[in-house]
């Protein structure tokens, strides 16, 4: 099956990682001008990115992360990083002895363990992304969902304990950074009226922060290639898909497991303001370049459905105005 960008164009054979310009001029020449209209559709879009899986993992791809989203900053775009760290959070616990215990995929969090989130989330890992950004000059700054109550939550299930849902979430310091030209990276721990903390999943978070911002994308680096038609078939990628279409696999089958929760957030993204939603493969080298700057269209787009893409650019207009009136 051959893949597309959001542009629905056809892939390219070549990548950006591939291409010597000193043996192949003529084709680094080429991505160049590919890249020129996607960088002219995108400038001064608000991109939020959650950062997880192996890519966070693995140094080389790490630093392929800290490189794409620099370069997306550079060429214009307004990257918004919100991160997690369930690997290292159970790494810790495991050095500290403590078993993790996980319902419905959500970590059970007491206050010990709620004390490790803390410490790796927004002391170490928050800090190894923004120092990883910021070799390439200071363009990223920390913050947490703590920090000006910028996330909001309540209990999601007693039975987790400090795990939270997001209630609200308050932009003013996204856009602050956003307006300083700064890439907000964002540890995903936020606090209730009381100031009580709770751990929050990074997916559900940088679901609703997009939605807040009417982000043109919202791209989850995964484990997988994508969605896929048949989850035994990596040939199977399905590259586009609207929103009845996500409906229809989840009532088919299609669609089924952890995917559920995560596909219904993509739709919920959409149906509020968000114009596409991106899953893309997080072990590829360089994939968010990949999928924003070249032919060679990577992962799954979801976008709305006929009636909702009016709303959803209007509610993009919308945003854009308010980030125009924006204090320099």
């Amino acid at each position: 099956m051959s893949q597309q960008n959001s542009s629905g164009q056809q892939n390219s054979s070549q990548t950006p990682s591939s291409v010597d310009p000193r043996r192949d001029p003529e084709i680094a020449v080429d991505v160049l001008l590919q890249a020129l209209p996607y960088i002219e559709a995108f400038r001064g879009a608000v991109v939020v990115v959650k950062f997880g899986g192996n890519a966070m993992s693995s140094p080389e791809l790490f630093d392929d992360f800290a490189k794409d989203v620099v370069m997306m900053h550079r060429v214009g775009m307004k990257p918004v990083v919100v991160h997690g760290g369930g690997p290292q959070i159970g790494e810790w616990l495991k050095r500290m002895g403590k078993e993790s215990t996980f319902i419905d995929g959500r970590r059970v969090t007491d206050a010990e363990t709620l004390e490790v989130v803390q410490m790796v989330l927004m002391g170490k890992v928050n800090a190894d992304i923004v120092t990883a950004l910021n070799t390439f000059g200071p363009v990223a700054l920390g913050l947490s969902g703590t920090d000006a109550r910028l996330l909001t939550a309540k209990a999601h299930d007693p039975a987790l304990g400090f795990v939270g849902a997001v209630t609200k979430v308050n932009p003013e310091l996204i856009t602050r950074t956003l307006s300083m030209d700064l890439i907000p990276v964002i540890a995903t721990v936020g606090v209730d009226e009381s100031g009580q903390t709770y751990n929050i999943n990074a997916d559900d978070a940088a679901t609703e922060i997009a939605q807040c911002l009417s982000a043109e994308k919202l791209i989850f680096l995964t484990d997988v290639p994508g969605l896929l038609e048949d989850v035994n078939n990596l040939d199977s990628l399905i590259p586009r898909v609207t929103t009845d279409q996500v409906r229809e696999f989840i009532s088919s089958g299609v669609i089924s497991g952890g995917m559920i929760p995560k596909m219904a957030g993509c739709i919920r993204a959409i149906e509020n303001g968000v114009g596409s939603v991106h899953l893309i493969d997080g072990r590829l080298p360089h994939v968010l370049l990949l999928e924003l700057l070249t032919r060679a269209g990577v992962g799954t787009m979801v976008e709305a459905s006929e009636p909702q893409q009016a709303q959803s650019q209007s509610a993009q207009s919308q945003s854009a105005q308010l980030s125009e009136s924006d204090p320099e």
